[in-house]
């Protein structure tokens, strides 16, 4: 092996390969699967009744309907974590 080369699966350190690096592509995918599989179980969580057909939410409800289900969504996230760990 030449001078200054390293061997497969050596690095220097501090350096990190690229098979550990972040992806922040596959970090947002994952999240937004994360979402995705949470979605019913938030939305039970937010209690929220359905829109009426026809009439339309103003800023304020909608805000506030954002509100719960933020909400929602993190109370999913702990129950699923709780759930787990069982």
């Amino acid at each position: 092996m030449p001078p200054g080369e390293l061997r497969p699966g050596v690095r220097l350190k501090g350096e990190t390969p690229v098979a550990d690096a972040p992806n922040p592509q596959s970090d947002a995918q994952r999240k937004y699967r994360e979402f995705l599989e949470l979605l019913p179980l938030t939305l039970a969580l937010a209690g929220l009744p359905p829109s009426e057909p026809g009439k339309y939410y103003g800023e304020e409800q909608i805000e506030t309907r954002l509100f719960a289900v933020r909400h929602a969504f993190k109370a999913a996230k702990q129950i699923v974590r709780e759930a787990v760990k069982q």
